[in-house]
């Protein structure tokens, strides 16, 4: 089995990590999504669906047994004590999961991983990433595009933001900072040139 080179992929709320994240993915890049894996828990025969409801209650839940995530959301952004609850349930079966997959790309002879992952920083896993790339734009457009995007008020945009780490704070310990206040075209440019350093020195390292 190859080791690959970990890239933690980092930003916040509507900076744009996602975009960043695809185009990875259209180079052939693997990437581990930890919001997918987030999901994937908490559905019906997770691992942590069960301990949700119990912790937060069948009101919570909707009529197919799923996780009504909407108002799940509302209320761990307005309440911290909540919100490290659901953390303490889920961070550990998405922390596995994601390891497991960055195996599992090793072994399927990928020699560079990318965890795309919000709180990389908030769950200390930049410790064991060989670089971490923060995704940045300015509060105004990030804003905008989580209003335009997803249609939430900018209240409840403005309590995302702040369960996170600041931005600016992710952005003064990054290895590389994309900046993505510009044109997808500039962002795709940047980040390919990034790419092909770092498969450069997966080379080398394997080499």
């Amino acid at each position: 089995m190859s080791i690959p080179l970990v890239i933690g992929l980092t930003g916040g709320v509507g900076s744009g990590k996602s975009t960043v994240a695809r185009i990875a993915r259209a180079q052939g890049i693997a990437v581990v999504d930890a919001d997918a894996i987030a999901r994937e828990v908490a559905e019906p025969g997770g691992e942590a669906h069960e301990e949700i409801v119990a912790l937060f209650g069948p009101g919570y839940q909707r009529t197919d047994g799923s996780l009504d995530r909407r108002a799940l959301g509302q209320l761990v952004f307005s309440n911290e004590q909540s919100r490290r609850r659901l953390e303490a349930l889920t961070h550990p079966h998405i922390v596995r999961r994601m390891w497991e997959q960055v195996q599992e790309y090793g072994l399927q002879g990928h020699c560079v991983v990318i965890l795309d992952m919000p709180l990389l920083f908030e769950m200390h896993l930049d410790e064991h990433c060989d670089e971490v790339w923060v995704v940045w734009a300015d509060v105004c457009q990030r804003i905008r595009r989580l209003v335009e995007r997803d249609g939430l008020p900018e209240q409840e945009i403005r309590a995302r933001m702040g369960a996170q780490l600041s931005l600016e704070m992710k952005r003064e310990r990054a290895d590389v900072l994309i900046d993505n206040s510009g044109s997808v075209c500039r962002t795709r440019a940047f980040v390919l040139g990034e790419l092909e350093r770092i498969k450069g020195s997966a080379g080398a390292n394997g080499a």
